[in-house]
């Protein structure tokens, strides 16, 4: 087995001295592919899933690029959200911090701000920008940001900064930016609608690809809780009571959903948080601060909010709806099970869902099948153990039969009517597999 080494990058004495500090030992599978890349500028995209060290793969090689003497931005770091962009602008600190020579210039441009302010600060201009696109290209139209020299561009959480329409600040500002400009695209996907931008300003870039690493992936437990006849929001109170986590993340689709069931579940007796994109910038800020303070078990979040948002010491994640892109649910349960630690991810599920569990189950994804009762966890035998009896059957007798539910009560001339039935479906399926092989 290969063993990888922070040390065959050859980074400053700080820059490993700060990796010792962080309790990084070896770069993640990202890392390993994308650092390289960097350090040669080689324009790339990153495709990985939440959790995988991808800040890291690009803030190491960045500042170990930095130039301390120039004093210019050097290279601009774009993240969707302020949560996120902060956290990027905190791992940066914790580097260049360690550095007891020239000093490297960090600064965080985010809205929710005092531009003016802001814009009076930047009389030296720093070496890394990290922010949002949207505050970036307020300082660079107001002429008190200067981007034209920087030769390094990152976009981090790119299908998300897509989704949510940022993309026209993005490429405002990488029109100001040199013709050689290093573009480095960090995602979890690459929707096809991002694919003309990248084309735009990436020429012939080279592509990695990081799967989960299977450990990881294994230190995840994933539970399906049929939801049968029960109220939903009752059957949620009853998890998060009988799992007593360190903290869990309930996620849901909508901020309306976020918010009726942080307020029933509040009527349950239990303390919960909420993250979704309803709340101000000084509620969000608040709310933050208040998770990294333990002062919740519970937080209920949707996708687009809680995207990016590093919360330590997740240990349980509920699926209180599926969401409507899969992928999405990869980024769920990559919440938790963070450094070695174990993590279970518990998915409501009604007779609807089934076709989404399926392609699920094609992803890769392996589910148990559990439920509560009086807060008190029993196995449930296999969802599909019906199907697969039957499936057996059928391979035994060497045949495909068609299964038709006969009627509760025989009525007269019943046999001829399943009859007819039956050949109905017969020739249906002969139809279908001729348009197959058309």
């Amino acid at each position: 087995m290969a063993v990888y080494s922070f040390e065959e990058y050859r980074f400053k004495p700080y820059i490993h001295k700060a990796l010792g500090q962080l309790g990084f030992r070896e770069p993640t599978m990202i890392q390993r592919k994308m650092i390289p890349l960097i350090l040669k500028g080689q324009s790339a995209i990153g495709q990985s899933q939440t959790g995988s060290g991808k800040t890291h793969a690009y803030l190491l090689p960045i500042i170990q690029r930095i130039d301390p003497l120039q004093r210019q931005v050097q290279a601009v770091i774009f993240a969707p959200t302020r949560e996120l962009a902060s956290q990027i602008y905190q791992e940066a600190l914790k580097i260049t911090e360690a550095n007891e020579g020239e000093e490297i210039s960090v600064r965080k441009f985010t809205g929710g701000t005092d531009k003016q302010r802001t814009i009076e600060k930047l009389k030296q201009q720093p070496h890394i920008v990290i922010g949002t696109p949207g505050r970036i290209h307020d300082l660079v139209r107001e002429q008190a940001l200067f981007v034209h020299n920087a030769s390094v561009l990152v976009i981090d959480e790119a299908d998300l900064l897509f989704d949510m329409g940022f993309i026209h600040d993005v490429d405002q500002i990488a029109g100001r930016m040199p013709e050689d400009l290093e573009m480095y695209v960090f995602s979890a996907t690459i929707p096809e609608k991002l694919k003309p931008f990248l084309k735009k300003y990436m020429e012939n870039p080279i592509f990695e690809h990081a799967t989960p690493n299977r450990l990881a992936a294994e230190q995840i437990e994933h539970v399906l809780v049929p939801l049968g006849s029960r109220n939903k929001i009752g059957l949620l109170g009853q998890i998060l009571r009988s799992i007593n986590p360190y903290l869990a993340i309930v996620f849901v689709n909508t901020k309306q959903m976020a918010d009726q069931a942080a307020n029933q579940l509040a009527g349950q007796g239990l303390k919960i948080g909420r993250i979704h994109g309803g709340l101000t910038p000084r509620e969000r800020k608040r709310m933050m601060k208040q998770v990294r303070d333990l002062e919740y078990q519970y937080i209920i979040a949707t996708d687009l909010a809680a995207r990016g948002i590093d919360i330590p010491g997740v240990s349980h994640i509920i699926n209180y709806e599926l969401p409507k892109d899969l992928d999405f649910y990869i980024h769920r349960a990559g919440r938790t099970a963070r450094a070695g630690n174990q993590g279970v991810s518990y998915t409501i599920y009604e007779p609807s869902d089934e076709d989404a569990i399926v392609r699920l189950e094609k992803m890769g994804i392996q589910f148990g099948h559990q439920d509560v009762r009086d807060e008190e966890w029993v196995d449930l035998p296999d969802r599909n153990r019906r199907k697969n009896r039957m499936q057996l059957k059928e391979k035994e007798s060497g045949t495909s039969k068609i299964h038709v539910r006969k009627p509760k009560k025989v009525k007269p001339g019943y046999k001829k009517k399943m009859a007819a039935e039956i050949e109905k479906l017969k020739r249906r399926e002969r139809r279908l597999q001729r348009n197959k092989k058309k």
